[in-house]
């Protein structure tokens, strides 16, 4: 369970979230909104990376201000620009970091790491230099390095921002074969038009929740009506 109870978020003076408040149990709940709409900062709110200015955020019962270290190993974060969490040099080497400091002997490291590279396509290029990668197999190794600590929850701020059509459908056919559950935030409605429940941030508020079905054409209508000015940056 994702209890969001009253939260706001400010930057300086800049209110991007505000009095916010929702409770999200589904395995896959879409997130979608307008550029500068708050909906980063919203799935950021969700492992800690950022925190409240004003409200309670818990996941399973942890309030990520409080227990942020327990909440971190709960809760998978993907950035959109897989660059930003890439940090060893080969592709193996990439993926067994994340595993470091977990306790764990090494033929249990190996055998995760090796389940990952097959699993993300990457087998192939385990002792390739990670920065050499395609934009495809860069957000692929993203999710490697992630889900090899078998998180609970799995959040996915615009994950397939930088990706062709092809590498977009490969992204989405994880997600939704996955066990985990899944947070994601996405201008791609295709990706979540199927999903039981859509929130849609528009001007720091939630506006919208429900069946993807609905909430998406909800969502095309805002934008048409909004003038060209807003929802920029």
């Amino acid at each position: 369970m994702i209890r969001i109870d009253g939260v706001s978020h400010r930057y300086g003076d800049r209110t991007v979230l505000d009095d916010l408040s929702v409770e999200l149990d589904e395995p896959r709940v879409g997130v979608i909104g307008a550029n500068g709409s708050g909906k980063s900062t919203f799935a950021r709110l969700l492992n800690g990376l950022v925190l409240p200015t004003r409200g309670r955020v818990e996941v399973d019962g942890l309030d990520t201000a409080r227990d942020g270290a327990a909440v971190r190993r709960k809760v998978g974060f993907v950035f959109s620009d897989p660059d930003a969490q890439i940090v060893m040099p080969t592709v193996r080497e990439d993926v067994t970091f994340s595993l470091r400091g977990r306790g764990l002997e090494r033929p249990e490291i190996e055998r995760r790491v090796s389940v990952a590279l097959a699993t993300h396509g990457l087998a192939a290029h385990a002792d390739h230099p990670a920065h050499l990668l395609s934009s495809g197999q860069k957000q692929a190794l993203a999710l490697a390095s992630v889900l090899v600590l078998e998180p609970d929850l799995l959040v996915c701020d615009e994950p397939t921002t930088l990706l062709d059509r092809r590498h977009t459908r490969r992204v989405a056919r994880l997600l939704e074969a996955l066990p985990q559950r899944v947070v994601l935030v996405t201008h791609d409605l295709d990706l979540v038009v199927g999903w039981d429940r859509v929130l849609v941030v528009d001007a720091g508020r939630l506006v919208a929740d429900g069946a993807g079905h609905e909430v998406v054409p909800f969502y095309e209508r805002l934008m048409d009506e909004l003038p060209a000015h807003q929802g920029e940056p």
